[in-house]
C-alpha cells in the first residue's frame, strides 16, 4: 500500500510525519474502490475496518477520528474521546495521530518551526467561511510567522460550482477573496460562480501570518483514478490526510 500514498512535500522538521491516502489499494469494491477510509458513507463496515488496519500498520497509534460537521472547532489528539465532533485537530504530544478525512474539501496541514505542535484541518467552503483554518492556529498558540502548512487535494478551481451566496460569505469577511471566484454564468437564473478553495486558504492563512504555504494544485473531481469525489460521484470513499510527530 505504501506505492498509493503520498509524503507531503514540506520543509517539515524531520521529527514530524505525515501521509496522505489516494482511492487506490483497500479492500472497498465500487463505488467505494479502493481505500475507502469513511466509517459514514454507507460502504461494507467490515471492508472499512480492514482498510484502516491496514493504514493503521504505518502509523504510531490510532488516528483521532474525527465526526466532520463543517464547523471551527478544534480538538486535541491527546484529550480526545471517541469520535469527537469536531473539524481541526492538533497534537503537542508524540504519536498523537491528527488525521481529516475528505472528498472534495480541502484538507490543511500545520506544524511550527519546532515541529513542537502539529495540526489538521478539514476544510471545506463552510469550514473556511466559518473560521476553522484560524481557529486551528489559535488553538496551535504558534505565531503564524512560525508556522507553515500543506494544501492536500481537493475539488479544483475549474470544477467547483457554487452560488452567489458562498461567493457573498467570503466577500462580506474580506473583499479581496472575490479574487478566488470566477462567474459561471445563469442556471436557471441565478448566478454561479467557480470557486478556488485553494486560494481561499491561502489568503486566510496568510493573513493569520502563515506565509510559508506548499502542496494544493490537486483536483479531486478530474481525477478519478487517484482521488474520490463527492461533487462528481455522489456515494463515494473518503480519503485521509494525517500528521503527527515523534
Amino acid at each position: 500500500m505504501r506505492n498509493d500514498l503520498i509524503v507531503p512535500d514540506w520543509p517539515a522538521p524531520p521529527h514530524v510525519k505525515a501521509l496522505q491516502t489516494t482511492r487506490r489499494g483497500g479492500l472497498s469494491r465500487p463505488p467505494f474502490d479502493g481505500l475507502n477510509l469513511g466509517d459514514h458513507v454507507g460502504d461494507d463496515p467490515l471492508l472499512v475496518e480492514r482498510n484502516r488496519q491496514l493504514l493503521g500498520e504505518l502509523l504510531p497509534a490510532e488516528p483521532v477520528w474525527l465526526e466532520q460537521k463543517h464547523s471551527a472547532d478544534v480538538v486535541r489528539a491527546e484529550h480526545a474521546g471517541c469520535r469527537p465532533a469536531a473539524d481541526a485537530c492538533i497534537a503537542r504530544s508524540k504519536n498523537a495521530v491528527c488525521v481529516v478525512m475528505t472528498a472534495d474539501c480541502l484538507p490543511v496541514l500545520l506544524c511550527d518551526d519546532d515541529g513542537s505542535v502539529v495540526g489538521a484541518v478539514h476544510a471545506g467552503w463552510r469550514g473556511l467561511a466559518g473560521g476553522v483554518i484560524e481557529a486551528a492556529v489559535r488553538a496551535m498558540e504558534v505565531p503564524g510567522a512560525r508556522l507553515m502548512a500543506w494544501l492536500g487535494p481537493a475539488i479544483g478551481p475549474q470544477a467547483f460550482e457554487v452560488g452567489a451566496e458562498v461567493r457573498a460569505a467570503f466577500v462580506e469577511q474580506d473583499a479581496a477573496a472575490a479574487a478566488a471566484f470566477m462567474r459561471a454564468g445563469n442556471a436557471s437564473g441565478q448566478e454561479k460562480y467557480c470557486a478556488d478553495l485553494y486560494l481561499l486558504a491561502r489568503q486566510r492563512l496568510q493573513a493569520l501570518g502563515v506565509a510559508r504555504i506548499h502542496g494544493g494544485g490537486f483536483c479531486t473531481w478530474s481525477d478519478r483514478d487517484r482521488w474520490f469525489s463527492y461533487r462528481r460521484d455522489g456515494a463515494t470513499g473518503r480519503m485521509a490526510t494525517m500528521i503527527w510527530k515523534t
